[in-house]
């Protein structure tokens, strides 16, 4: 049995905090506001991963309110997802995943977080696309208030 699924996350853009997506610091003038450490990228996928399973969202499994989750590193919620599913009898086939921000140019880190996350999931590197794009100075993103992702996974039976 094969199961896709679809996940979303949205932060602010802040000032004097560092910037994590897809489980890296990439430098740039501001941060992403948020509990964790605010991976969209990250969490879009943990949601993905959730939802093909049928078990909720990652805001049910960690919890903002939980203080055990303030300022934890994203990659840690990304692994315990993968725990959570193959407890369940689920191994991940592959992600795909878009993330939306004006600035940094998020290109030139793209492999590098395919090499960060794709050990974090069981899975090949090729097995982990991503891929970054603006909004045409459209929105809060194109304001630069925020970045978003998108991503969606397929996972299958063990």
């Amino acid at each position: 049995m094969i199961r896709i699924g679809f996940g979303f996350d949205v932060h602010q853009l802040v000032a004097d905090r560092p910037l994590w997506l897809g489980g890296i610091c990439i430098p740039h003038t501001h941060g992403l506001l948020g509990h964790s450490d605010a991976d969209v990228l990250i969490h879009a996928m943990c949601d993905a991963l959730l939802g093909a399973a049928g078990m909720r969202d990652i805001g049910f499994h960690f919890p903002d309110t939980g203080e055990e989750f303030r300022g934890i590193d994203s990659k840690i919620l990304l692994r315990r997802t993968v725990d959570l599913l193959a407890d369940k009898g689920w191994h991940i086939v592959n992600t795909d995943a878009t993330i939306c921000a004006e600035q940094p140019k998020l290109n030139p880190h793209i492999h590098t977080m395919q090499a960060t996350l794709a050990p974090l999931m069981d899975i090949e590197p090729d097995a982990v696309s991503i891929k970054a794009t603006t909004t045409e100075r459209l929105g809060f993103t194109g304001r630069q208030e925020g970045i978003s992702a998108f991503a969606v996974a397929l996972i299958e039976k063990s």
